[in-house]
């Protein structure tokens, strides 16, 4: 069962900006996760968000427990924190040399309604892993993050060498084509919207999620031209370079 991708091939999710999108994608991207109130402001400025839309935003953001906020400087709440360092293993995946091993865990539990196999399905996928029948789900043993403790008590990790050729099965595990294509079609785009900020920040944060589904593979299993390191690299470089420009620093 190939694992599943939220766009066609070529196809690009690109998401209506918001005050509230602008401010996690700062925060989720600067650490540590947080900036004062006047540096969001010059932030969102450019990207057409006004000052009023902002501060509504931020009060609605604390009171849905995204924010936190003291002496108005805001900064990710808890919760939040986790999904910054999901992000920040998208961009910037730890791995280790492949041996030829594969992760293989096994759903054990019975009994669990919808939500929560979706739930489960979500954590699975969110490790980069790829389900090979109901229940059973695989990845070649290359990639180094930690996996959450509740997992401990739903199933049970293996790791094992499958009989298949390793690039057959990666091969019918992952979408590659399209997630090469959108890929490809995000690189063209981040060019493209260089001198227009807002829509160069919407096309960044369709990157980033697109590398959440970059199955990070050993190279001997890819195909070539494998776009997953420029599209990094790209995102990297161009993101630098916003931050930069709206919140007037570095970055």
């Amino acid at each position: 069962m190939r694992m599943n991708v939220s766009e066609g091939p070529g196809e690009v999710d690109l998401r209506p900006l918001s005050a509230r999108s602008v401010v996690l994608s700062l925060l989720l991207g600067t650490h540590p996760p947080e900036l004062p109130v006047r540096d969001l402001l010059c932030a969102v400025e450019p990207l057409g968000v006004a000052g009023s839309t902002l501060r509504a935003a931020l009060s609605r953001m604390v009171a849905a427990g995204d924010l936190r906020s003291t002496d108005a400087v805001y900064r990710l709440s808890d919760r939040l924190l986790e999904r910054q360092r999901r992000q920040d293993a998208a961009v910037h995946p730890e791995t280790r040399p492949w041996d030829g091993d594969w992760e293989m865990t096994v759903v054990t539990a019975t009994g669990r309604g919808p939500a929560e196999r979706a739930e489960l399905r979500g954590e699975l996928t969110a490790l980069r892993l790829a389900e090979l029948r109901e229940g059973v789900w695989l990845r070649p043993a290359n990639l180094l993050r930690p996996r959450p403790d509740e997992l401990g008590a739903v199933a049970r990790h293996f790791t094992t060498r499958p009989e298949e050729p390793a690039r057959q099965l990666a091969a019918n595990l992952w979408p590659f084509d399209a997630w090469a294509k959108t890929a490809e079609t995000l690189l063209d785009r981040i060019t493209a919207t260089a001198d227009r900020p807002a829509d160069r920040f919407t096309v960044l944060a369709a990157a980033v999620r697109h590398l959440l589904a970059d199955p990070v593979l050993p190279p001997e299993l890819l195909p070539a031209d494998w776009p997953g390191p420029a599209l990094r690299t790209a995102y990297t470089r161009h993101r630098r370079e916003l931050i930069a420009a709206v919140l007037g620093n570095p970055g």
